[in-house]
């Protein structure tokens, strides 16, 4: 696997892989990487034979008060463990590379209706941040596919219709969440949890799936669903950001209609923010 760091070797490298013929995947991460990111690769390879991967941590993503500084920095280890996984290329640009006129001034994709609320209503900013940083490198690395994890449930539906609407030529995989034994999705922030707290966490999970449960039986006080599974949190010693059951596709509140859905849920666990969701088809 080679790493490069700079808009010229990246092409340089990308365009002899095109020559010879490969189908290219584009990974994109912040690092720190884990068995789910791991998971992204394989799926890459699936539908690729050229997988390249990137590590950028976007500051464009983050808000005030958020971890970026804090954000866990392994390049070491993460260039090992994509090496194993079979990838290619790796892309490691710096902040300079990627907003080379700052920030300030950076055109910034904004993705309509699926960007609002949820993360989006929590996190102002943040989707324009993924959405611009994803454009600039689809347009560096213009791969045939890319691959994204379901965790980021919202964050996947925003790229999918980014992608759709301005006729972007890639193909948008969604890759399963990976969950440790205990249900609990794995995340990069993870290790931000102590003992006692990660023993917690996989109440987030559980609590989804009791109501995804208790609506295949046959409730649709959904309202009320969301609420005692929030009040659940809350007693597992969570604070919940939101718990939420949206339409599958769009993302626009859930009716007695829809047939497929998605329950999305985040939560803090002392300072550190969890999300999770559940995406499941309504029984008749």
């Amino acid at each position: 696997m080679n790493t490069v760091s700079t808009l010229a070797a990246l092409r340089e490298q990308i365009n002899a892989a095109r020559l010879s013929g490969q189908r290219i995947a584009l990974v994109p991460t912040m690092g720190n990487l884990h068995a789910g990111h791991m998971s992204l690769i394989e799926t890459a390879r699936q539908h690729a034979n050229f997988v390249v991967a990137s590590i950028f941590v976007n500051p464009l993503q983050f808000g005030p008060n958020e971890d970026l500084d804090s954000y866990p920095r392994t390049l070491a280890d993460d260039q090992h463990a994509l090496q194993t996984a079979g990838c290619q290329l790796l892309f490691t640009p710096t902040v300079e590379q990627m907003y080379p006129h700052g920030m300030q001034g950076q055109t910034l994709v904004q993705v309509a209706d699926v960007s609002e609320g949820l993360c989006g209503g929590s996190r102002p900013g943040h989707f324009d941040g993924v959405a611009t940083v994803v454009t600039k490198l689809f347009n560096m690395v213009q791969p045939d596919v890319a691959v994204f994890g379901e965790k980021d449930y919202q964050q996947l539906a925003v790229i999918r219709k980014m992608t759709a609407e301005l006729n972007m030529p890639v193909e948008i995989v969604g890759a399963p969440i990976v969950r440790s034994s205990d249900g609990l999705a794995l995340s990069s922030r993870n290790g931000y949890l102590d003992a006692a707290q990660r023993t917690t966490a996989p109440a987030l999970y559980r609590c989804l799936q009791q109501s995804v449960a208790g609506i295949q039986q046959g409730r649709r006080d959904y309202h009320a669903i969301v609420q005692e599974a929030a009040n659940q949190l809350r007693a597992a010693g969570m604070r919940p950001d939101y718990i939420e059951l949206r339409q599958a596709d769009s993302l626009q509140p859930a009716t007695a209609d829809s047939s497929e859905l998605v329950i999305l849920g985040a939560a803090f666990l002392g300072t550190t923010r969890l999300i999770d969701n559940i995406a499941f088809a309504v029984k008749p």
